[in-house]
């Protein structure tokens, strides 16, 4: 039996290395393989702005990569704890009751929701944030150079 709070709490911890997809839909799971590859991408460029500094282009342009797939796993441990008993037990649950205990809301299910709004919202919003940030700045960057 797959368990909701275990699925949220997985998506919203694990998610960025797809450990919700394994879990969810076994190791053959093409999805679950790619989710790292964006995370790495995004931890790449975290290290690329420690190591060459504020300026790096390619660094600030990774960040959000990485951002996005972390909001976007928050965003799936929000739909998954949102998800009703009987649609989630139906989908991961299939020849189980449809009221089983595995696809219930508890209060461990909320504080997934309630964790993974906080951190994904936050993550989203610099995502954008940053990556509009340096897209002006380069805008700029290059409208002075045209004016010279």
């Amino acid at each position: 039996m797959k368990n909701k709070t275990l699925a949220s709490w997985i998506a919203f911890l694990g998610g960025p290395l797809g450990l919700h997809r394994f879990y969810l839909h076994g190791w053959a799971d093409t999805l679950g393989w790619l989710l790292p590859v964006p995370t790495a991408l995004g931890i790449y460029g975290l290290n690329r702005i420690g190591q060459f500094g504020m300026d790096d282009t390619l660094g600030w342009a990774l960040i959000p990569v990485g951002g996005l797939t972390v909001a976007g796993c928050a965003l799936t441990a929000i739909v998954y704890a949102l998800t009703p008993a009987e649609q989630w037990n139906a989908r991961f649950n299939p020849g189980g009751p449809d009221d089983s205990a595995a696809g219930r809301t508890g209060w461990l299910t909320v504080a997934a929701l309630v964790a993974a709004l906080m951190v994904g919202a936050t993550v989203l919003m610099s995502s954008i944030v940053i990556g509009a940030q340096k897209y002006f700045e380069s805008q700029v960057e290059a409208a002075r150079q045209i004016s010279q």
